[in-house]
Parts: structure tokens; C-alpha cells; sequence
């Protein structure tokens, strides 16, 4: 007999998340539905918002993915290998990767945007409102040309705000890889960043 997914109440969410043991829920009893209802109200918010910022149109229906999903594996869940948080982002980062694509395209288009939208305010206002816009376009084209593997790190890092080990956990990559990988990143963008002051436009 198939279950239904659980429904949860998304309001009175925990912001935060962690890796305690309270966050490493057994899923795999005759009645996993109550653990998995407090697994979402913890996760679904967080993991809504890096999903938002990676590919906003399509973060709805990957947030619902990524749970049902996790209903349909949670017998494959082990809570003595990660938390259920990083098996969600590692989920989620899965599905992701199938609209990369989309995502490069979106970034590439940031980046050759030169559209300011509309000037309004103060003169002050309107010059950090460009420059800050020029800044994100930039970025965004720096964040289309990295590789993959890399955008993941580094997005589950800053904007999901996973440690080494989580990112580790939800990627399946040794934690010295994640560094790596982050330090190679930060390097290339500083560089990056370094050329955009230099140039004028």
C-alpha cells in the first residue's frame, strides 16, 4: 500500500537547522509519517530559500520533489551516515543539477543584462542601486562559467549556509574536496572581482 505524503502546517517553521540528533530522525519505522511531518516543518523554508536563489522559477516544484523524493527513499535514509538536513539539500541538490542548464542561462543572461531598471530617488541612491546591480551581474556571469561540482559547494555554503561536512554529506564527496573546492572558488571569484574594479564599464 502506497502512503500519501504527509501533509505538514508550514506555519511556526524552525529557521534553523542543524546537524543534532534531533535532526536524524528513524524513517524507517511502521509509522515514519509524524518524524517525516517534523522533518519538513524544520526543512522546507531553509530549503526553499537556497532553491529560490539558485533557480527561482522553478524552486516550488523542486522543493516538492525533493520531499516526495525523500518520502519515496525514506527507507533508504540512514540516519548514522548525515542529518536530514544534509540528505534533503543532497536531494535537492540532485534534482537541481537536472535543471543546470536552465540555471547557466538565467546567470549568463544576468550578466550581459544592462538593464537598470528604473531610476527613482535619491541621486546617491540611484548611483549604489547601478553599481550594486553592475556588481551582480558580474557575479552571476562569474557563478554561469564554474564548474558544476563547484557551484554546488559553493552555493550550499553561502546561500544554504551548510558547513564542510553537510556539504559533504549531501554531495557524497570527502570533506577535503569541499574545501578544495571552496578555495578554488573564492580564488577565481576574488580574481574575478579583482578584474571588475579594474574595468571602467
Amino acid at each position: 500500500m502506497n502512503d500519501p505524503i504527509p501533509r505538514a502546517e508550514v506555519g511556526g517553521i524552525l529557521a534553523a537547522a542543524d546537524s543534532s540528533a534531533d535532526d536524524r530522525p528513524d524513517l524507517s519505522g511502521r509509522d515514519p509519517g509524524p518524524q517525516f511531518e517534523r522533518m519538513f516543518d524544520r526543512h522546507v523554508r531553509p530549503l526553499h530559500r537556497y532553491l529560490a536563489r539558485r533557480s527561482r522559477d522553478v524552486a516550488d516544484d523542486l522543493v516538492a520533489e525533493t520531499f516526495l523524493v525523500a518520502w519515496q527513499r525514506r527507507q533508504h535514509y540512514d540516519p548514522s551516515r548525515g542529518s536530514a538536513r544534509s540528505w534533503l539539500y543532497g536531494i535537492a541538490t540532485n534534482l537541481l543539477r537536472r535543471h543546470v542548464r536552465q540555471e547557466v542561462r538565467g546567470l549568463r543572461a544576468t550578466a550581459r543584462s544592462g538593464d537598470a531598471g528604473a531610476a527613482e530617488g535619491h541621486e546617491g541612491r540611484v548611483a549604489d542601486r547601478l553599481d550594486a546591480q553592475a556588481r551582480a551581474r558580474g557575479l552571476a556571469g562569474a557563478l554561469a562559467e564554474l564548474d558544476p561540482g563547484d557551484r554546488d559547494v559553493l552555493l550550499l555554503t553561502s546561500w544554504a549556509g551548510l558547513d564542510s561536512a553537510e556539504v559533504a554529506e549531501a554531495l557524497d564527496i570527502p570533506v577535503g574536496t569541499v574545501r578544495s573546492r571552496l578555495h578554488r572558488v573564492r580564488r577565481r571569484l576574488r580574481v574575478h572581482a579583482a578584474a571588475q574594479e579594474g574595468d571602467p564599464s
